[in-house]
């Protein structure tokens, strides 16, 4: 008997490592010591950080992917999980280094292989990001044919002068809030739901009302906010950052104020996308549960002085984002909705 009769191709598992090494080797830097293949990856620490301290996250896209097996689209889901890390650690003040990422599969298509690491290499390059390394696993006793998985690990560099901890938070503090370009990566299980088995959607039916179909809105690539804050936070004009994920605001704000410190966020200081409202009518949700799952059309929030406000919207807006003041830093703990 051989591996293949079992449900593992190591030849095309080989030549889906050849296949790749041209789109690693396209986001290498003059710090990447590795190529591919190594059982490591090897990357310099640069030396034009006074202090530096390195921060690391890592994460994975959540049901979201699902919506590539529909669809058979998969390079926005490799954009989405750089994307995603690159905001983790930006909060800190970090720029990203180098990128690793894994996938499972059931059955390994190389087709989608390629697709997928595509779509990582090009946010990587978008991101000043080299892809240092991966793993590629087939495991036909862990994941149907058609399905796979993938996760993201990230390590970037802050000198530890600028590192973003909250310490530089204090009350009177105001909120500015960058434009989401979607859910991004959070939120999905519940907007499946009320998408495919309330509202009785296929991924190529058009939502109601908004012009755009199940697909295009639902696979939007989640947002990396490194071009929008790389200025602002090499000039220190940024006292505090949350990316909004799952947990909504409620639940990502608070991670980033000390102790004793809220906030109070202004409902009408912007406008609610439609395709959030169309969730929350489909699936008759409460406000206080869209708040909690969804980003509702925030995707980064900073903590800064009333003074900087103009300008860092006047910069998010030459860059093509948009941003609003939407509250402010309170005595007390606690995030309040007014």
């Amino acid at each position: 008997m051989k591996y293949r009769e079992a449900g593992v191709d190591l030849d095309a598992a080989e030549r889906s490592v050849q296949s790749l090494g041209k789109l690693v080797q396209s986001t290498a830097d003059a710090c990447t010591l590795s190529e591919i293949g190594s059982f490591g990856g090897l990357y310099k620490v640069p030396g034009d950080v006074v202090d530096p301290i390195l921060v690391s996250s890592a994460d994975g896209v959540g049901t979201k992917i699902k919506l590539a097996f529909m669809t058979g689209v998969h390079d926005t889901i490799g954009r989405d999980i750089v994307n995603h890390c690159v905001n983790d650690i930006l909060v800190q003040g970090a720029r990203p280094l180098f990128f690793l990422d894994y996938l499972g599969l059931g059955k390994l298509e190389e087709a989608v292989v390629s697709e997928v690491v595509r779509g990582v290499a090009e946010a990587c390059k978008e991101n000043n990001c080299a892809l240092l390394g991966g793993e590629t696993a087939e495991l036909p006793d862990l994941y149907s044919p058609g399905e796979y998985d993938l996760a993201g690990f990230i390590v970037g560099i802050v000198g530890r002068a600028s590192l973003i901890d909250g310490s530089r938070v204090r009350e009177g503090h105001v909120l500015l809030g960058y434009a989401s370009s979607g859910l991004h990566t959070n939120g999905y299980t519940l907007a499946r739901h009320i998408i495919f088995d309330v509202m009785g959607l296929s991924h190529d039916s058009e939502i109601p009302g908004l012009g755009k179909s199940v697909a295009e809105e639902l696979m939007t690539v989640h947002q990396s906010y490194l071009p929008v804050l790389i200025d602002p936070l090499s000039h220190n004009s940024i006292k505090g950052l949350a990316h909004i994920t799952g947990g909504g605001i409620p639940g990502n704000l608070q991670r980033v104020l000390p102790q004793g410190l809220g906030a109070v966020i202004d409902r009408s200081s912007w406008e609610i996308p439609l395709a959030f409202r169309i969730l929350q009518e489909g699936g008759g949700v409460s406000t206080e549960e869209m708040d909690r799952v969804f980003n509702m059309g925030i995707g980064m929030i900073a903590v800064v002085e009333e003074t900087e406000t103009s300008s860092l919207i006047s910069s998010a807006r030459e860059r093509g984002s948009d941003a609003w003041v939407i509250g402010e830093i309170t005595d007390g703990g606690g995030i309040e909705y007014r």
